[in-house]
């Protein structure tokens, strides 16, 4: 009787969506975390009960329940609801989607129900062209949008699409969040429900899951399947181990894990750690990492963090990104390995990126800031008559191929963006630049940051 009930049970499981998908909420009550998102009096609970829906964008790794939030804003409001993947849909189904949203927010049914949502899952993989094509109907509210991604908006997406969107940062599950997803499939589940299950200890099964809703349900139905012949299944540390087989959890590219490795990676390249460095590399590329993100870091790391403390550093990253590109793994790891020892073991300066970040700034204060009239180019005999050009001086012509004029605009005049760091290579830019201007450079800057 007990391999017939067993039977019976997976012929069942059979014919059922997979755990995560039964789980999945329909409504705020149901759903578990992000209460700084979704609690009382939080920005997306006050959107819903208010009805006042903008764009947004929700960023966060996987399985913390993006995709889940947004059909429940979706269903919370009526609004029609359409989805695209950003792994495959391409132009062409953007607009097609656009299309048909404008025609049913015009047609008698679509008046009144708000403008249709368009969700867009890892929309960090839409080429510009791909997120250029979305711009005109966000911005004229044909659609309101909500992308979901896990990597920084920032870096991902164009600036004018993140600037038409309010940007929600996700958390991974913490351990309250994920014993209450445990114990609502056990109790609620029309599977796991009726059958005979004591879990007497959680650690593994929360510390595979990294904080991801759906593998930790995913981990659930494996170990479930795995001792089900067992009558009643006890639920323990050993035996999640023993189902998964491995240590799933050392290394989650997708996962919680994900942003802790890479983020002790660059601190170690920026401490100037090489064996750390080298070591968390290692775990990158052990749990399966794409190379060419890691590739990518160590150009930004060359550029931010060494800059002009030893230019070659960028030239070696950028060597290194098109070496992995072109020969593949696992010959990869080799120049990853030499340009992450070299740019760990390499003096640092972020004295660029302070300078742009500090220019930025004061551009964004200045846009209407007038360019002195010396400065521009005067292609024609009116601009010439107003002034174009006139008394500029060609440095070329001057001795040390250097002429002491002011560039900045009227208002900006002796603004200093630029502040050499203490190393070798700056202190021979710093050397050239107090001979050029004393009055910038003549005394220590106050902004220059040490090694």
């Amino acid at each position: 009787m007990k391999n017939a009930a067993d039977s019976d049970v997976q012929r069942m499981n059979r014919m059922l969506p997979p755990l995560p998908e039964r789980m999945r909420p329909t409504d705020l009550e149901d759903y578990v975390g992000q209460r700084h998102l979704v609690g009382p009096g939080a920005v997306l609970r006050n959107m819903i009960e208010k009805g006042t829906l903008t764009s947004f964008i929700l960023w966060g790794p996987p399985g913390v329940g993006k995709t889940t939030l947004a059909r429940i804003v979706a269903s919370s409001l009526d609004r029609e609801f359409y989805t695209l993947s950003a792994v495959s849909a391409g132009v062409k189904e953007v607009r097609e989607i656009i299309d048909k949203a404008r025609a049913d927010r015009s047609s008698v049914f679509g008046q009144g129900k708000g403008s249709p949502i368009l969700f867009i899952d890892e929309i960090h993989r839409f080429s510009k062209s791909q997120q250029d094509a979305l711009l005109g109907a966000v911005e004229d509210g044909t659609v309101v949008l909500v992308g979901a991604t896990t990597e920084n908006p920032s870096f991902e997406v164009i600036n004018p699409l993140v600037s038409r969107c309010q940007v929600y940062v996700l958390k991974s599950l913490e351990a309250a969040d994920l014993q209450e997803l445990l114990d609502r499939a056990l109790q609620k589940d029309v599977l796991l429900s009726g059958m005979d299950i004591q879990v007497r200890e959680t650690e593994a099964l929360f510390r595979y899951s990294g904080g991801d809703a759906r593998k930790l349900l995913g981990i659930l139905e494996i170990v479930v399947d795995s001792a089900r012949s067992d009558g009643k299944i006890v639920i323990d540390n050993k035996l999640v181990t023993s189902c998964l087989q491995e240590n799933v959890a050392r290394y989650d590219k997708g996962g919680e894990m994900h942003y802790d490795v890479i983020s002790a990676f660059i601190k170690s390249v920026r401490g100037s750690d090489p064996n750390a460095a080298v070591y968390y590399l290692a775990r990158m590329l052990d749990g399966g990492e794409d190379p060419l993100f890691i590739a990518r870091r160590l150009c930004i790391l060359a550029a931010e963090d060494i800059g002009l403390a030893n230019p070659n550093a960028l030239l070696l990253a950028n060597a290194c990104f098109q070496t992995v590109q072109n020969i593949g793994m696992p010959e990869g790891r080799i120049p990853l390995a030499e340009a992450t020892v070299y740019l760990a073991s390499s003096p640092k300066s972020n004295s660029a990126y302070m300078a742009i970040a500090s220019a930025l700034e004061k551009a964004a204060l200045t846009r209407t800031a007038p360019v002195p009239l010396y400065l521009r180019n005067a292609p024609t005999k009116l601009l010439e008559e107003l002034g174009y050009a006139d008394g500029y001086k060609y440095a070329h012509d001057y001795p040390g191929h250097f002429v002491d004029l002011e560039f900045m605009p009227e208002e900006l005049a002796g603004t200093c963006f630029y502040h050499p760091a203490e190393n070798r290579h700056e202190s021979v830019l710093k050397s050239y630049l107090e001979s050029c201007w004393p009055k910038y450079y003549g005394q220590p800057s106050e902004g220059s940051d040490k090694d």
